[in-house]
């Protein structure tokens, strides 16, 4: 061990939105927390990202919620529209009921402002944020984890805190699996929302479904802002090509799509492709005194758009399973990690799971083409606004420790539907 171990109570590996959570979480606690980043500042790439009730009711809990509300917005519905005729197929609202239901909003946020306000309630609890750290591995010693890092410097801590995203340095600690290509990629962009900017979709979730390829588009910033994201089918992608010189293949995805689709592709910035992963969910994200969260621990699929959601889950979770346990009123009883990690790993290993799996269902769902479109189509109509019977398992206000096993949910049907045909 280093002579310059620097110890704590808790250390967090990862910087992004589940490590800034986490952290947060765990100094609301109590904890003496440091986190310490790769990234030699700290920041958040990408475009928009949607936050469902089971997020916006962990940001309530931690007094940040308004914060996010003054940046993003809260959309009035959530529509699905074919991409090949234009059609609605169904939506839902999101105000007066729905949120009554859920106890929190439904918002739309740029990352990077919601990365922002984590991170400044990060610094305002007091938490230890470390720049330029790059972990090498981990190890646990009489009862505490041992972080190694590139520069030579040990951290020590009774718990350590995986959140070090898709591909990361502790998962091999727990599984000796790989992520899992989609063979789907995203292109996303964000222009100014103009006097031209067609008005009729700025108060929604847009969301257009076309064989082998869908986009959404939704406002952000108060308004002034336009996000779309286009999600297709890629043949250099499934040849292994992460990235890809042209824009031949963006455009050939969407030929045969309503205009207004074919328009919205001129929004997208073409300089850099998001290829899509996830990862098989597993069962056991603790090894000694460290515990994985986020994408670390469960990455999935973009198609219920609860990335960034199961994150703020999994602090919640893990807020609530170490308060008067870990840490008590009479201080901090490092024995009851053990248990605690335990509990959280019990907690949240079977409703991230599901939503791993309910994610590649939808996405196929949404994909689809011939009678499967058809069908797919047919059982949307069928859904009629407010009908909440789909939504609970996910957003409920219980689903954060432990989801109804017998919740339905929409993309589950079509399956079935098909297969009895």
């Amino acid at each position: 061990m280093s002579e310059y171990t620097t110890s704590t109570d808790v250390l967090v590996v990862g910087g992004g939105m589940a490590g800034l959570a986490g952290a947060l979480a765990l100094r609301e606690n109590g904890a003496n927390v440091t986190l310490v980043e790769r990234a030699p500042e700290f920041g958040e790439v990408g475009a928009g990202l949607q936050m469902a009730p089971n997020a916006s009711r962990v940001l309530k809990r931690w007094g940040l919620l308004e914060k996010a509300l003054e940046i993003g917005v809260r959309p009035k519905h959530l529509v699905f529209r074919d991409a090949i005729t234009g059609e609605e197929l169904t939506r839902q609202s999101l105000g007066g009921e729905f949120e009554e239901r859920y106890g929190a909003p439904y918002v739309v946020i740029h990352r990077s402002d919601l990365h922002r306000v984590l991170l400044e309630g990060c610094e305002a609890a007091g938490v230890k944020l470390v720049n330029d750290v790059t972990v090498s591995s981990m190890e646990t010693v009489n009862g505490r984890g041992i972080v190694h890092t590139a520069a030579g410097e040990d951290y020590e801590a009774d718990v350590v805190i995986g959140a070090d995203g898709l591909k990361s340095t502790l998962r091999p600690l727990v599984a000796t699996d790989e992520p899992v290509s989609s063979a789907y990629v995203a292109y996303r962009g964000t222009v100014p929302i103009t006097s031209e900017t067609p008005a009729g979709d700025l108060d929604d979730v847009v969301v257009y479904l076309g064989p082998d390829c869908h986009l959404v588009q939704y406002p952000l910033r108060k308004g002034e802002l336009l996000n779309t994201v286009a999600v297709f089918k890629s043949p250099s992608f499934e040849r292994g090509e992460e990235q890809y010189g042209g824009v031949d293949e963006l455009q050939a995805a969407y030929k045969d799509c309503v205009p207004a689709v074919q328009a919205a592709l001129a929004n997208l910035g073409t300089s850099i492709r998001w290829p899509m992963y996830d990862r098989d969910p597993i069962e056991n994200w603790v090894a000694g005194r460290m515990v994985l969260m986020g994408d670390a621990a469960h990455p999935m699929l973009q198609y219920l758009a609860q990335g960034a959601c199961q994150a703020l889950e999994d602090a919640a979770v893990l807020q609530d399973v170490t308060v008067g346990t870990v840490f008590t009123a009479d201080g901090v009883n490092a024995d009851a990690w053990d248990d605690a990690l335990a509990a959280f790993n019990s907690a949240r290993a079977t409703r991230t799971g599901r939503v791993q799996r309910t994610a590649r269902v939808w996405g196929e769902s949404w994909h689809v083409s011939g009678l499967a479109r058809t069908l797919r189509n047919l059982l949307f109509k069928s859904r009629k606004d407010n009908d909440f019977q789909y939504n609970d398992w996910l957003y409920g206000q219980s689903g954060e420790g432990s989801p109804a096993a017998g919740a339905p949910t929409l993309a589950a049907q079509l399956p079935a539907r098909l297969s009895s045909y």
